[in-house]
């Protein structure tokens, strides 16, 4: 894969920021943009405090010696954009659980990929969302929720968020209901905990979690990867949906001039159906 040359800031060289910018393009796809290079510094601070280290210099030194194999898992883990929130853009949890009911009324149970997803707060909103309602318990929805950062994944199946995390979006009566206080924590009960499966992919590496689904929700991720890694992971969603399933991204995001196979909604504002191949289409 090809990068983009970052510009250097304090204390990090040329060469420091290519390595590490070429790293994380190698192990997830994902790539930093020339422009945002100051997030390379801020991300990986705490891993050079954490390793009574100077310099992002010092930190690609240890890298390149090889003689810590975690480092490299480290830096990839800081790296990635971990952004998240409770029941963020609500109206698209909105659009989900409409898109659940239609798929309940044909007596069916939904399956819901959360595809990077975080440290969880996306899954947890809409399994509680889809708790809450009155309906039948059998059909209740399957939902599995995917991240390439091992921490990130442990962070969620563990669902164990600080104070700030925890009031970032989540009503106080589902707080209260949904997560018992732990110390300074909040931690998701076992209730809540049940209702998501978790598990490490790189969209790009790994093969999708097994099955086929009726809605894949992979919000705020595209954008990091170039032209033809995107057209990869939108074969991928598409192979992984039901005929009539959908996709929700991100809302910086679309698949107008970037895939084929999805075309915007007309029922589920925001969504994107899968286009099925003539192929494919009964007869």
């Amino acid at each position: 894969m090809m990068f983009q040359p970052l510009s250097p800031g304090v204390g990090a060289s040329q060469q420091a920021l290519d390595v590490l910018a070429a790293l994380l393009e190698q192990r997830t796809g994902q790539q930093i943009a020339a422009y945002r290079s100051w997030r390379i510094d801020t991300a990986l601070k705490p891993l050079l405090r954490q390793r009574n280290l100077d310099s992002l210099d010092q930190l690609v030194a240890l890298l390149i010696r090889g003689v810590d194999p975690r480092i490299a898992d480290e830096i990839v883990d800081e790296l990635v954009n971990h952004e998240t929130s409770f029941f963020r853009d609500a109206p698209v949890f909105d659009m989900a659980i409409n898109a659940v009911a239609r798929i309940e009324a044909q007596g069916r149970r939904a399956r819901i990929w959360c595809a990077g997803c975080s440290t969880g707060q996306e899954p947890y909103s809409l399994a509680m969302l889809l708790a809450e309602r009155d309906g039948d318990a059998r059909l209740t929805p399957d939902i599995v929720a995917t991240d390439v950062s091992e921490s990130a994944v442990s962070k969620a199946r563990a669902g164990c968020y600080t104070q700030f995390e925890i009031q970032r979006g989540l009503p106080v009566r589902r707080m209260i209901n949904w997560f018992d206080a732990v110390g300074d924590e909040w931690v998701a009960k076992p209730a809540l905990r049940r209702m998501v499966t978790f598990r490490r992919q790189n969209l790009l590496a790994d093969a999708p979690p097994p099955g086929r689904y009726d809605i894949i929700l992979c919000r705020n991720v595209m954008l990091y990867f170039a032209t033809a890694p995107k057209a990869e992971i939108f074969a991928q969603f598409a192979r992984s949906l039901n005929d009539d399933g959908l996709l929700a991204l991100g809302a910086g995001e679309t698949v107008i001039g970037q895939t084929t196979m999805f075309t915007p909604s007309k029922l589920h504002r925001g969504f994107y159906d899968r286009i099925v191949p003539p192929s494919q289409t009964p007869s």
